[in-house]
Order: structure tokens, then C-alpha cells, then sequence
């Protein structure tokens, strides 16, 4: 360990800028057992590791997984970085960890931050293609959980339930499982083959997955109930935010969700419907978190004949991960920072969209979340051309009227009220976790949601006196 001097921070691969933009397969080659090796070797062994206390929702065990892989003992890294991480083959993808565990590494001042999030990629991958399986004991309890949606939060709060022997059954409105990992993020930044080979294992664990079930629709919340211990809701944030200016519902004027999703369709064999059809179109994204950098890449590789993206404030203040605002300038993005929208431009005669109207701003003082405000600068009006305007603006939770029935409390944005030690709601059946109950946020913080709540229903049920159930077939119709 500690080679940090000799050893210098080596991310993994990319492929050539021209032949990733042919296709939506992964642009990172991962590393492999001689790579990642000298890698994890940079690490120093902090006594107060940052990168787990502070920079990692999951409190993953960085600096222990770091020196197994080190020592190349695959089956102690592998069991270690799963240990605490429900998925980290996903997380080591998708996560800002500029901004998390990697910003808070120690080496980050100088010599280079250690490539915490490739290399915790790299070690379950290698694990899974040299055949270590996770211990899963099978469902061991009759104690049965219903977890509400399948993506980050509910696919972990599932993970950690079969862990201890709890009977799942998840309930998910979509045709395929995964949520915002399989609709929302594209492909070359997570193979969905990866998403599908996590529930594979949920399954074979004992997870009963039951898709195209809607709550509220195709299955009454008040016998999800009746029929199970408790029931935890990850159903995420899916309400794309408008920002409330004239001919925002114009046809071509997508939110950043529905073009990302009809997308993946498309790639899963369906027809792309000819609305989000974008080729040889100006394209123009607002926003400046990942959900806007996937849709630019997407565009790129739908055909676009030019792709600009408008954020309002400058890149060091933008949301998401660097990563991908790189990846994004490397494929051919157009930035105009300091641009904030005013008016969405239709030419009256034909009904076409043409521009965005923008005025310049600029940065002032730090608003109450530390963030410095925006301010338009008057008298710097210019129009962005434009044929296809994609809304990138974050997203709210959708109203459940089943919540409201069940008497779960809500705020004034229907994000689920909890219990921040345990996730439980005001209803003391229902634990909630994710983008529903804290706002449009990370998937890793998901992750730690779900586990947070699956480990205080496991003292919950633990702490209960055993009740009658409904016969599986009554639970499962």
C-alpha cells in the first residue's frame, strides 16, 4: 500500500470519442485484476478514512476492500465491498464520487484521489466473472414485506430483507424492473445487463417480483396492508419540473424523463414514437445535473445535428458529476453557461418551434443551501436556435391518493414525512426512503434509505408479536 508516489491515478479506458458516439454500449473498459492492483496499492491507510466517514452515504468499508483487492484477495474484496453497498457494480458506475467518497480522499490534494468508484466497479465485476456469489440464507422468516417500486431504494431495501431472511414481494408499475437504473439512465454510462443480474440474484434469493402493478391502479394499498408486515415505498420522484413559460407543452418540447425512457424502449426492440424522434434537429437541454448530460449524450447518439446545453450558473456550480460533463464536451456538447430561459419561441405561422429566449445572468451571494443565487442581467436578451427543447430541471414527487387514504403524511411537495433514524412514516406500517421522501437526490442515498428503513423493520418485526397472514396465493393475486 501507499504507492501513491510511484503510482499515479489511472482512470479506466475510454473508447474513442467517434466510435462511442456510434453506439449506446458502456464507453469505460473496466479494469482488470493486473490494473485495478496498483490502483487500490495508492491507498494510504487512513486511520480516520474520509472516504467512508464522510464522503460515502453507505459508510462503505473503502479502505478494507482497497487492501484485499491490493492484496489481490478477489473473494475478501468482493465480499467486503457487498458487504455494506446493495449494489456497488452500479454505484462504482453512476455515482458523482468527485463529489463524494473520491473529493473527501485524502490524496485528492495534490497527488490525485485514489479511483475509488472504478475500482469498486472493477472488484465486483471481476468477482461475478470468476463466479463468488453473495450469501444469501433464502427466505428463513414468515414474516413478509411489500416494497413499492423497483428502483435504488426499493431494489436495496429488498437486498437487505432477503439478507436476513424476510420474504419480499416487490410491486413495480413498469414491464421491467429497476426504476430510474433501467429507464433513466442510458446505456453507455450502465448496461442494463448489469441492473437485470442484480434482480437475477434477488430472485434466486426468494424475491417475488411482480411487474405492471400498479398501486392504486392494479392492486388496492389498504390490502398491501392487510397482507404484509410492513411495506416500504422507493417510488421515487418522477414529475419532470416545468418552468412555467409560454408553449412549454409544445410537442417538441420534452421532459428530460419521457425522452430518456422512450429512448431505452426504442433500444429494447420498440418503435421510438416520432415526437422524441431528434435526428438532424437542433436540440437544446436545460439544466445542468446528470439527467442533463444523459439527455445531450442521447442526443449525440440519436442523430442530432447539433446539441447545446443552457445552465444558469457556471460549471464549477453544476450538480451533477464532472464525469460526465467531460464525457459530454468530448462528444461534441456546445455550453452556454450564465443563460437562463424567458420564453420558449414558436413561429405563429406554422405552429414550429425555432429558439429559446435567454437572458445572461450572474452569480451573487450564498442562498440558504449555501449555493450562490442567480440574478438575470437585464438587457442581454439573445435567442438560442432550437427545433427540439428538452427540460432537464429535476423532478417532484408525484401525488398518491392511496397515501392520503392510508393516513401517510405528506409535505407541501408530497414527499413522504419519516422518521430520519429509521424512514418510518406516520403510519406504522409504512417505511418510505429515496427521491419520494427526500426530493429528487442521488442513487446511492436511495441505496442508504432502503437500508436504513429494511434495518428498522427487521426490529420491528423482531419487536412484534406474530400475527395471522393471508394464504401466499391471497398475498401474491
Amino acid at each position: 500500500m501507499q504507492n501513491f508516489i510511484e503510482t499515479h491515478r489511472k482512470d479506466p479506458e475510454k473508447k474513442n470519442v467517434k466510435l462511442r458516439l456510434r453506439s449506446f454500449d458502456e464507453i469505460y473498459h473496466y479494469y482488470d485484476l493486473a490494473q485495478v492492483t496498483p490502483q487500490a496499492e495508492r491507498c494510504i491507510q487512513c486511520g480516520d478514512p474520509f472516504c467512508a466517514t464522510i464522503g460515502c452515504p453507505l459508510g462503505n468499508h473503502i479502505p478494507q476492500w482497497l487492501a484485499a483487492i491490493a492484496a489481490r484477495d478477489l473473494e475478501r474484496a468482493f465480499l467486503l465491498s457487498n458487504e455494506s453497498s446493495p449494489f456497488p457494480e452500479i454505484l462504482g458506475r453512476i455515482c458523482p464520487h468527485n463529489v463524494l467518497c473520491e473529493c473527501a480522499c485524502t490524496l485528492n490534494d495534490g497527488y490525485g484521489a485514489i479511483a475509488i468508484g472504478p475500482i469498486e466497479a472493477s472488484i465486483t465485476d471481476l468477482g461475478f466473472a470468476n463466479g463468488l456469489e453473495l450469501p444469501f440464507p433464502g427466505v428463513t422468516r414468515k414474516e413478509k414485506v411489500a416494497v413499492i417500486g423497483s428502483g435504488p431504494a426499493g431494489l436495496s431495501c429488498a437486498h437487505f430483507l432477503l439478507r436476513a431472511g424476510i420474504g419480499v414481494n416487490m410491486y413495480e408499475r413498469a414491464d421491467e424492473p429497476g426504476g430510474l437504473l433501467t429507464l433513466g439512465i442510458p446505456n453507455f454510462k450502465l448496461d442494463k445487463a448489469i441492473v437485470r443480474h442484480r434482480f437475477e440474484i434477488l430472485q434466486r434469493a426468494g424475491l417475488q417480483l411482480h411487474l405492471e402493478q400498479e398501486v392504486g391502479r392494479d392492486l388496492d394499498f389498504a390490502d398491501l396492508l392487510d397482507s404484509h408486515d410492513a411495506v416500504f415505498l422507493g417510488v421515487g420522484a418522477t414529475g419532470g419540473r416545468l418552468p412555467h413559460l409560454a408553449h412549454e407543452h409544445h410537442g417538441n418540447v420534452f421532459r428530460a424523463m419521457e425522452f430518456l425512457t422512450e429512448v431505452q424502449h426504442q433500444l429494447e426492440g420498440q418503435d421510438l414514437h416520432p415526437r422524441f424522434n431528434v435526428r438532424d434537429k437542433k436540440v437544446v437541454v436545460i439544466g445542468g445535473g446528470d439527467t442533463a448530460m444523459d439527455c445531450l449524450r442521447t442526443s449525440l447518439r440519436e442523430g442530432a445535428e447539433s446539441v447545446t446545453c443552457l445552465y444558469r450558473r457556471d460549471p464549477s456550480n453544476m450538480p451533477g458529476s464532472h464525469k460526465e460533463y467531460h464525457n459530454a464536451q468530448e462528444e461534441g456538447v456546445t455550453f452556454l453557461f450564465h443563460r437562463a430561459p424567458t420564453e420558449i419561441i414558436v413561429d405563429e405561422r406554422y405552429g414550429r418551434l425555432v429558439g429559446v429566449e435567454v437572458l445572461k445572468t450572474r452569480l451573487s451571494g450564498l442562498d440558504a443551501d449555501g449555493r450562490h443565487r442567480v440574478e438575470n442581467v437585464p438587457g442581454t436578451e439573445h435567442c438560442i436556435p432550437a427545433e427540439v427543447l428538452i427540460l432537464a430541471l429535476g423532478f417532484d414527487v408525484e401525488e398518491f391518493e392511496f397515501l392520503q387514504q392510508a393516513g401517510v403524511q405528506t409535505d407541501a411537495r408530497r414527499r413522504m414525512v419519516i422518521d430520519p433514524r429509521s424512514g418510518r412514516t406516520s403510519h406504522p406500517k409504512v417505511f418510505a426512503g429515496g427521491d419520494c421522501s427526500r426530493g429528487a437526490h442521488l442513487a446511492v442515498t436511495a441505496a442508504a434509505d432502503g437500508r436504513r428503513a429494511a434495518l428498522a423493520i427487521m426490529d420491528q418485526l423482531l419487536a412484534d408479536p406474530p400475527r395471522p397472514h393471508r394464504t401466499a396465493e391471497e398475498t401474491n393475486k
